[in-house]
Order: structure tokens, then sequence, then C-alpha cells
């Protein structure tokens, strides 16, 4: 061992796995891109491990942490290769997930049916249920669970999932019956619904429940292989997996729920750029994450992301708290095609890792965006990845030929025109998508920073930017390993939420308070044990809502004013003081408050914080190029109708007194950066760029 201590950030993507050094506590940070296997994700890991020691020369044992999104559960829900689940549920409720609360086009009567996640073959119905008071209406006996046992056993399926009617009101109920289930059905893993998510709507319940169920055995499998390759190597290191709500769980808890960690790599990119939002005080940023297969946003305002607890996944509503990430358009492996009608389109197909784009050399045959960077000049075939990788600017010209005949295009800038016209429908429809994202949240896009990362994000960064209407963005000199730096970073985080459902009354707010302090309780347990926190923090909420109203806002309630207040077997806060704190939280997002309607207590909340050694902020060398003494190298880019001279730089041509107009590229070893004429390159604070865009261009 070396006395160093490395903690290591991981982010497995469809084309490349990208990793994340930190040397010491404040010490250098170090990347590395590792090309995918897609057959076995955990053997890019472990290669890439390799790799990243003997290039740091550090011994396994100094690795102390790693911290691991990845995206197995997520590419089993949108591929339809989850595991085969039964689910039980009470008598009468059979359907329950036919009746999906969502639907693709909502106000399209042509529109197909959502396929059910669980068909309705493997859906077993069990004579259990509660009243909406948390009453038992029916409980299971010996034979009842000895019947519904075969049933399940008859579907074949190796896990199933249980949902009772009102659930979230007794928690214990339904955790009995999934148990003495489980001890009829061995070798086969059973999941209560309320210990993945106990909160109102039967519907919700049994969604989550059965995305949990399904991809439970692949991600399980992946797990163990995952920790066997690490610990083959030598390391011995706490790992993490990163999590869908912007934290990162232990190996246990992600085994268990895996359902957390299904969106953990958009996530873990929002992470990484609330340090770059902090550090050059930006109120309002936009992270653009443009990867292989699409490009993701979402907003962090204040510095602080949004969250949601409704999202959708492949086409499935998903109840659970999230960072608020919204699919914006295509990815630098987006197949361009022409339909019948003549109208140019970029995706959502895309060539993956195998064969990729054309230009990548592995028997690709159909145009990509990455391909139209490569015809255009933007990307130099000679210097992709840092030069690791030579690119095939003849096979990129072939595959465009097709698409330029059938757009019209003749002459000998047939295939660049066609290329250039992919690139502006692409920005186009990433930028009409932006917009609409940022109107429903009252945000102008001319107030607010573009940061993109991903291995495309800095290279349409410019092009996305000035067609939505935005004239600053920051560009992260690690953006081609962004999602990993995210990682590294990420607290440990868990959720924790109890059902309620009641009118408040005296009653209903003592019962809420017990809940909320049992979860504080239940939650800096959690955070305290985990062996990589420095610190422990705990927030907590009420989500309430008036009767009738079709969505919660929530209180918060920190653990200091659950005891505020309280005499000797006195309830605090009460009824009143929960109700008027409501009404305050209501004015202050709609500019109203209705006194004369009941308010609901629909759940209390909890989250978990451990907080991890923060990420060296780094700065760049002083120095840097200016538009007089930058270096003299140029190549023809193809912008805005014609080929243009672009300067061209490399990493050592950045510093902190760097001053570059476009058009200019930068190559970089993980990505390239494309900026157009009007815009100018700068340094920004931390180890960022800027780029501006001058008024007139704009």
């Amino acid at each position: 061992m070396s006395g160093r201590s490395i903690r290591v950030g991981i982010d497995v993507g469809g084309t490349f796995t990208d990793f994340v050094a930190v040397v010491g506590r404040g010490g250098r940070v170090h990347n590395l891109k590792e090309a995918s296997t897609p057959e076995d994700p955990s053997r890019a890991v472990e290669n890439g491990l390799r790799r990243l020691l003997a290039e740091l020369g550090a011994e396994p044992a100094d690795v102390v942490s790693i911290a691991h999104g990845t995206t197995i559960g997520l590419n089993a829900i949108l591929q339809g290769t989850g595991a085969p689940i039964a689910l039980v549920i009470s008598r009468g409720h059979r359907d329950v997930l036919e009746l999906t609360r969502r639907l693709p086009k909502e106000f399209d009567l042509r529109q197909p049916r959502i396929p059910s996640l669980v068909p309705r073959d493997r859906i077993v119905e069990i004579d259990a249920r509660l009243g909406a008071r948390g009453e038992v209406l029916a409980a299971p006996g010996d034979a009842e669970l000895a019947r519904v046992a075969g049933a399940v056993r008859a579907t074949g399926a190796g896990a199933a999932a249980v949902t009772i009617l009102h659930s979230y009101l007794d928690e214990d109920f339904e955790a009995e019956v999934a148990a003495r289930l489980a001890a009829l059905l061995p070798g086969v893993d059973v999941t209560a619904s309320s210990a993945i998510w106990p909160e109102i709507r039967e519907y919700n319940r049994a969604s989550a429940v059965s995305l949990n169920a399904t991809i439970s055995p692949l991600v399980g499998a992946y797990l163990d292989r995952l920790q066997e390759r690490i610990t083959g190597l030598g390391i011995g290191a706490v790992l993490s997996i990163t999590a869908s709500n912007g934290g990162s769980v232990d190996l246990a808890t992600a085994r268990d729920r895996p359902i957390d960690t299904i969106l953990s790599g958009p996530a873990s990119g929002v992470t990484a750029s609330l340090q770059v939002a902090e550090s050059n005080a930006v109120d309002t940023l936009i992270s653009f994450d443009m990867g292989g297969t699409s490009s993701d946003i979402a907003v962090i305002v204040g510095g602080t992301p949004e969250f949601t607890g409704r999202t959708e996944v492949g086409g499935i509503p998903l109840t659970l708290p999230v960072v608020d990430v919204n699919a914006i358009g295509a990815g630098g492996g987006s197949i361009a095609r022409v339909d019948e009608l003549g109208a140019l389109h970029v995706g959502p197909e895309s060539s993956g890792a195998v064969p990729g784009p054309a230009g990548y050399g592995r028997g690709g045959t159909l145009p990509t965006v990455t391909d139209a960077y490569l015809v255009t000049g933007v990307i130099d075939p000679d210097r992709f990845a840092g030069g690791g990788q030579r690119l095939n600017l003849a096979a990129a010209h072939r595959a465009f030929r097709p698409l330029a005949a059938r757009l019209g295009h003749t002459g000998p800038d047939a295939t660049t025109r066609a290329a250039a016209d992919v690139l502006a429908v692409a920005t186009v429809s990433m930028a009409s998508e932006l917009q609409k994202v940022l109107a429903r949240r009252g945000l102008d896009t001319g107030e607010a920073t573009l940061l993109p990362f991903g291995g495309a994000g800095p290279t349409h960064a410019a092009l996305l930017a000035q067609d939505a209407g935005i004239s600053s963005v920051l560009l992260p000199l690690a953006a081609g390993t962004f999602c990993a730096r995210g990682a590294v970073a990420a607290p440990l985080r868990r959720d924790y939420l109890h059902g309620v459902g009641r009118v408040l009354d005296d009653a209903v707010a003592a019962r809420a308070v017990r809940h909320l302090r049992d979860l504080f309780a239940t939650g800096r347990a959690w955070a305290a044990s985990q062996s990589t926190a420095t610190a422990v923090a705990v927030t907590g909420a009420l989500e309430m809502r008036y009767v009738g109203q079709a969505f919660e806002l929530e209180v918060a309630l920190d653990e200091a004013g659950l005891a505020a207040g309280a005499g000797p077997g006195a309830v605090w806060p009460d009824a009143a003081w929960i109700e008027e704190a409501f009404h305050r939280r209501h004015e202050e997002e709609f500019g109203f408050r209705d006194t004369t309607s009941g308010v609901i207590v629909v759940a209390a909340k909890v989250t978990a914080i451990g907080e991890v050694p923060a990420l060296p902020a780094g700065s760049l060398p002083d120095g840097g190029a200016t538009a007089a003494d930058a270096s003299a190298e140029r190549r023809p880019v193809y912008l805005d109708g014609a080929w243009r001279e672009a300067r061209v730089l490399g990493a050592g041509d950045l510093g902190s007194g760097m001053h570059v107009p476009g058009p200019a590229v930068v190559d970089l070893a993980h990505t390239t950066v494309l900026v157009p004429p009007g815009w100018t390159l700068t340094a920004a604070r931390g180890e960022n760029l800027a780029m501006t865009l001058e008024e007139e261009a704009a």
C-alpha cells in the first residue's frame, strides 16, 4: 500500500465506461474511459480499474471507496427483458396495472394500449384487504395462503410482488402476508409494496413493487459479479451504487431496492453540475447530458436541483423521489432517416455501442449524429478520444450518400450538406423541448446558463444554446466523464415515507408526527451506519393537499420543530399548527389559501443524507490562448451553410487568460468543443471554460 487514499466514481454507458479517481483528500483528479462490454458491463469495470491502478501507480489497497452507476435495471425495463414475476393483489383488483394513470398521448384516442408490466395470467388475487381507516377487512388464513402460493408457483415466476389495498396505513399487515407467502415459496423472492414506497394509491404501489421485482434478479446478479471482479483485483473498498435521487446507497440497499438505481446515471450528472453552479455563482443552470443514445436536461435554480415524486420509465409511471431529468432529443449515436413523405428525422433509433456510428468502423452503415460531426469537420478523425480511436471519414461519407439523395443534395458537398441538415434538425428538436421544459417552470432561457457534458454535450452545446435563446455556456473540462465525477461526489442518500391519507384532525396530526419521529430515527441510524459518511443530515416533511386536490405540497418539518413547544404529554406540532403551515405553503406557491376546504395529510417523509468529502474544485493554469496568439493550426468546418477556417486548440492552449472568438474547435481527451462564429471562449472558475454569445450574433 502506498499510503494514498483513492476514491473512484464509475459510470457505465453504452459506448464507454467512465472512471474518475480522486487521489487523497482534496488531491488531484484522474479521468479514464474504457470501452464498454455490453454482454457483461462488469468486465469493463474490471478492465478500467486495472488500467486506473496502473496509470496512478497505485496498489489495490489504496482504493477506499467506489461509487458505481449502472443502467442494468433501466435497460431491462426499456427493453422488456426483466424477469417474469407474479403479482399478488387484493381480491377484486386484478386489473389494477391495466388501469394506468398515464397514457403516452393523453388526448389521442388512436394510441396503442400500454402493455401491463405483469400479464393478467400471472396476477393472483388474495383474500386480504385493509379498509380506508386501516382496519382489517379480510385476513388470509393458512388455506388461502396455500392456494395463493400454489397459483404463484404455477406461473413459473421467480419473484412475486404483494399489494394489499390500503397497506400504506398498516405496513405490518402486508409485510406479514408477504413473509407467510415467502415461507411457502422457497426460491421465490417475495416483496411487499409497502417495503418499497408505502404511499396512498394502489396503482402506484403495485407499479413500483412490480418494477422492483422484475429487475431484482438481473441487478442482483450483476452486483454479485461486480463485487467478485472488484474483490478479484484485491480491492476491498466500500462499494456504493448511485441512486435516482442524486445520492448513492450501500450495496445491500441496492440489492433490496434496485428500483432506487434505475435513473442513477442522469442523476449523477446533475450532482456534479451542482458544484459547477456553486463555484461560478450561477443561479439558473441547465445541465445538458448528451450521450450516445439520447440527450437529457435538468434544471438547477438557486443551487438546488428540481426533484419530482412522479416520473415515467418505459411508459410505466413510477412514484419515487428522483432528480427531475427530462429527455429532450437525440444522442451521438442517433440514426438519421427520411420518411415516406420526405421529412428528415433524427432518432429515436440508435446505433448503440455495436456496431456504432459508421465512422467507428465497426460495421455500422447508417448515418448518425456523430457521423455528421465527422463529415462537417467538427470532429477530427485522427484526434477523436484524444487520438485513442481513429475514425473512418470515408465510411461516414458513404453512410450519408443515400440520405443526401433522398434530400435532393447533389454535387461534391452533397453528403456534407446532408450532415448539416441532420445537425440542424437535431438542434431544433432539442431546443423546442428545452424551451417547453423551462416554460412549464416559468423560467426564461435568456436568464439561464447551459452546462453540457457527456461525450457529445460540448460539441453540440453552442448550437443548442443559440437556437434556444441561451447566450451563456459553462464547459467542464471533465465533460466526457462528468457522470462518473458526480458518482464519486454523490452523498449517501435514502428517502423514507409512511402513508397517512386522512383528513387532518388532532388524531391524524398525532399519527403523522409519530410517523415522522420514527422515520427520523430510522434515517439517522441508516446514514450513521455508512462507513464513508463524514456527517449526517436528516430532513423531514409532510405531504399535504386540500380535499379534492390532485397533487401534494410538502410542508417542511425538522427534528427541532417536532420538539418545539411540546409540554409534558403534549403532541407537537398540533393540528392547528400543521394546517396553518400548509395554508402558508400553498399561498407561497399559488398566491391563495382555501380555509373553507379540509386538508389531507397524505404522507410523512424523511430524507437521510450521509455527506462524503467534496471534490477538489481545481483551476485552469495561468496563461492560455488568445485571439492573437492562438495556435496557427486551422481546419475547415462546415458551419452556417459554408466551409469556414476554424482555429484548432488543444488542452495545452487552455488557461486562465484565454480569449478565443469563434469559429474554433478544442480537441480534448474525451470530447470536442465547438465554438461557432459569434461565440467567444474564455476561462471560468474551477476547471471550466465559458462560452458567451455576442449580442449581435444573438
